[in-house]
């Protein structure tokens, strides 16, 4: 029974010893900290002072947004209709009435809307460039848009930011187009198709101008592409129709040209093509960015945790050498 207890004792003398030697670390650990509690203050101090700084003179951004739901594409119907009865005549005479389902619009119109071509039309169309690339800040009281001195002289119109090449001190429509992307969403609903667009600005009244222009431009973009296409369709109908002579062939040829030109009247009557705007784009009265509490926040916990590291790393080094 003697040898029994002492194997017992000698057993759990280990998990004794651990358990002991794993609060002496905490106690070294709690001592480490305490006694270099000067030097977390200190840099905690600092990161808070600084992200204070970098807080306030970062720029309020606003956002400002609109609610659009595709429009109707009812000529559609009717090409869709001739493929079904006329399509192997069509066939015949080298036309494609397609299958009716086709491409859709409204995907069709996004990507155009994120496309490099759409937004380099669009930045100088609207000449937004300076607003885009070199704004500062907006001043509320005058509502007037206030310009990097460093990059861009409004009173000039000149550009004269330093940069090496193959950079030019007025930015290319690459560095435009990526500015651009950062600052402009468009986004669609998959489970009730509407469409958002959006735009993040210094100046809340330029958020609003942009977005009413990008609805406004997006539209007369797929509107003028459709009239183009339908236009070049009646064309080549057209001369089909005076090159046969088979009856049902003209009468499909005939059809297709009543389609094309319905296609055409609608576009012209239409202002809002693609997109119909559900709610309008407002100016925005707060802003969306920056977060200047949450900033100050993450900087003090990092820190915090960053001056703790510091100082428990001094005091094992210390210890080894020791």
């Amino acid at each position: 029974m003697e040898n029994n207890s002492n194997n017992q004792n000698q057993a759990n003398t280990p998990m004794q010893n651990n358990i002991a030697d794993d609060e002496i670390d905490l106690r070294e650990l709690f001592t480490a900290i305490w006694q270099g509690k000067w030097i977390i203050i200190a840099i905690t101090t600092l990161f808070a002072v600084a992200s204070v700084f970098y807080a306030i003179n970062q720029p309020n951004i606003y956002k400002s947004e609109a609610l659009l739901a595709p429009a109707e594409q009812d000529q559609q119907g009717g090409l869709g209709a001739l493929a079904g009865q006329f399509g192997g005549l069509a066939s015949l005479a080298g036309v494609n009435l397609g299958s009716g389902g086709g491409v859709d619009k409204t995907q069709m119109a996004l990507e155009v809307l994120k496309s490099r071509k759409f937004t380099s039309e669009f930045i100088q169309k609207h000449n937004i460039l300076p607003e885009l690339m070199a704004v500062k800040s907006w001043n509320r009281e005058t509502n007037t848009v206030i310009y990097d001195e460093q990059f861009y002289v409004a009173d000039q119109n000149k550009w004269i930011r330093e940069v090496k090449a193959p950079y030019k001190p007025e930015p290319s429509m690459q560095e435009a187009y990526k500015e651009f992307k950062n600052i402009v969403s468009a986004n669609i609903n998959k489970e009730t198709g509407m469409v958002t667009i959006t735009v993040e600005h210094e100046s809340p009244y330029v958020a609003q101008q942009w977005v009413n222009w990008l609805i406004q431009d997006i539209n007369a973009t797929m509107k003028q592409r459709e009239v183009l296409e339908a236009n070049k369709s009646t064309d080549f109908l057209t001369k089909q129709l005076e090159q046969t002579k088979i009856a049902d062939i003209r009468a499909v040829l005939y059809k297709l040209v009543e389609e094309q030109t319905k296609t055409i009247m609608f576009a012209n009557v239409r202002d809002e093509y693609v997109f119909k705007t559900i709610d309008p784009a407002v100016v925005p009265e707060e802003k969306s960015s920056p977060k200047r509490a949450l900033i100050v926040v993450l900087a003090i916990m990092l820190g915090g945790m960053l001056s703790m590291m510091i100082v428990l790393l001094r005091y094992f080094v210390d210890k080894d050498k020791a």
